[in-house]
């Protein structure tokens, strides 16, 4: 039965990586309005405080925890310190990422392992912390932040096309893993939304203009589109919803 609980997150304890701003800042406050107590985590104490600020001006309960997501020590001891001091996780979205473009043979070494540790190890990392103290409750909802480029490629952005596929088939292989122990592991494969990082794209006549023709929705997404679909798979109504990839993309991975 469908009722006012089936999509509320009231009593849950939410952790949104790289949620100072842009999309990751969407998620937590969609989390937020749908009655989760919310993490905001990024490494500038600066964006986090104002993020924290913001939410807690909208009468949301919200708290800053500043770590380096691809610090294995940062990320345990940080995780450990939520789970005493705050309350025990149930719900993680791995959000925090990067992008560079430029031809895959002009990336240097340093800059490709950068985006593998940014997108792909810091999921890792952070999933392994918090999931040590999900098993033994066998309950929790890991939320993973994919792309449309996890199925579709660009030129330019090879290393990124690398990170966000594989972590599509971690994303499976984590559900795999762990749903046995009651936890539900998902992706959710945003498409192209105005943020801080992509207004350069957005301001590009030539590039808008492509990707409006491009999808189906004949539009860029706001970032607010987004918050119901994580709320959705972070839910009692996502509860037999497990290693699937919701893209929210107004189209794009449904057309060549």
């Amino acid at each position: 039965m469908i009722n006012a609980q089936t999509f509320s997150l009231s009593g849950r304890l939410a952790l949104v990586t790289g949620s100072s701003t842009g999309i990751g800042f969407a998620l937590a406050r969609g989390l937020a309005q749908a009655g989760a107590e919310v993490i905001i985590n990024a490494r500038s104490a600066d964006r986090v405080a104002q993020a924290v600020e913001t939410l807690r001006s909208e009468g949301h309960k919200v708290h800053a925890q500043v770590f380096d997501v691809t610090h294995e020590g940062q990320v345990q001891h940080a995780i450990a310190r939520i789970e005493q001091d705050i309350g025990p996780l149930h719900i993680l979205v791995n959000n925090a990422g990067m992008t560079r473009r430029a031809p895959l043979h002009e990336f240097t070494f340093e800059a490709w392992q950068q985006i593998m540790q940014t997108n792909l190890d810091s999921v890792f990392l952070v999933s392994r912390s918090v999931v040590q103290h999900m098993l033994p409750r066998k309950s929790g909802r890991i939320i993973n932040i994919c792309s449309v480029q996890s199925e579709l490629g660009r030129p330019g952005i090879s290393p990124y096309m690398a990170t966000k596929g594989g972590l599509k088939m971690l994303t499976k292989g984590m559900a795999i893993d762990w749903g046995p122990h009651g936890i539900n592991v998902n992706g959710l494969g945003p498409g192209y939304f105005k943020t801080e990082l992509t207004q350069a794209l957005v301001n590009d006549e030539t590039f808008s203009n492509w990707l409006t023709q491009r999808t189906p929705s004949r539009r860029w997404g706001n970032v607010e589109e987004l918050a119901p679909a994580v709320v959705f798979l972070a839910s009692d109504a996502g509860a037999f919803v497990n290693g699937h990839v919701l893209y929210v993309d107004g189209g794009v991975t449904a057309q060549l």
